[in-house]
């Protein structure tokens, strides 16, 4: 009970540092721009190579894995800089200062390296769970299937912790890793109920706001018989789980830092 309640403590002060630095919302904003531009980098010259067509017929070929390994690569990079920026900025509210954006891109660049080789284990370790479990499906192993997926579940349980060790930290991937472990010996009940508490929040409210939407749109183009009130609800529907999905990854990036602060400190950091 005593993890409960600290849990939502640490919740609640990931809301209060949301709320002195809106401009963390920042980061999440810019990575998604990143990676939609990563995204097309990477799939135009696919295209062309016909990639796509070798994994239709023939299985795919070596320049394949080539460019998946260094998509995904590149994506985990844009992924975990600008966690690590945003982890920072947070860390820094979270011990009594007031930080910039800029504050949380000089912290990201000057761990750049160690984000570099996270990245490298992180999409190294995801792409291997990621075609273990596609040879199973294949093979019709559900049982392989679910063990993969327990093993990915573990996996992010005992590195949940490795970008705020990086980040305040500087330690590469590996000590990063053994870190994040520690730390996690002792919050790893206020790590679970508050990530599972903080996911279960959103998802009702995503999924009450999506019904009331749909539910709005479809009402009134049938009560005018009209399209135009559909098209428009379905385009408020997007925009809510846009905004919705962008609070919600950046509080859970400023959680992994109150759960970081706490397992450290010994203590829940109010600002």
């Amino acid at each position: 009970m005593n993890q409960i309640k600290r849990s939502w403590e640490l919740a609640k002060a990931s809301l209060e540092v949301l709320k002195h630095d809106k401009e963390l919302m920042i980061f999440p904003i810019i990575s998604a721009v990143v990676m939609i531009f990563v995204s097309l980098t990477f799939l135009i010259p696919t295209l062309l190579a016909n990639v796509l067509d070798s994994i239709l017929t023939d299985g795919m070929s070596i320049f394949g894995y080539i460019v998946l390994c260094l998509f995904y690569l590149v994506q985990y990079i844009v992924v975990y800089f600008s966690s690590t920026a945003l982890v920072g900025a947070a860390m820094i509210r979270l011990r009594g200062g007031d930080p910039t954006v800029k504050d949380g891109f000089n912290i990201a660049l000057s761990r750049l390296m160690p984000i570099v080789g996270w990245s490298l284990v992180s999409a190294t370790v995801g792409l291997l769970l990621n075609m273990v479990s596609n040879t199973s499906k294949k093979k019709g192993k559900g049982i392989s299937s679910f063990i993969v997926s327990l093993l990915g579940a573990a996996w992010n349980v005992i590195t949940f912790l490795v970008v705020p060790v990086i980040a305040i930290e500087g330690l590469g991937p590996i000590k990063a890793i053994q870190s994040s472990w520690n730390l996690l010996k002792r919050s790893w009940g206020e790590q679970i109920a508050g990530t599972v508490s903080i996911g279960l929040i959103f998802g009702l409210i995503g999924i009450a706001g999506g019904l009331i939407l749909v539910g709005a749109g479809v009402g009134i183009s049938i009560l005018f018989d009209s399209v135009l009130p559909g098209i428009l609800f379905g385009v408020l529907l997007i925009l809510f789980i846009m905004a919705l999905s962008l609070f919600s990854s950046t509080l859970n990036g400023i959680f992994t830092a109150s759960v970081y602060a706490f397992a450290a400190d010994g203590q829940v950091l109010w600002i």
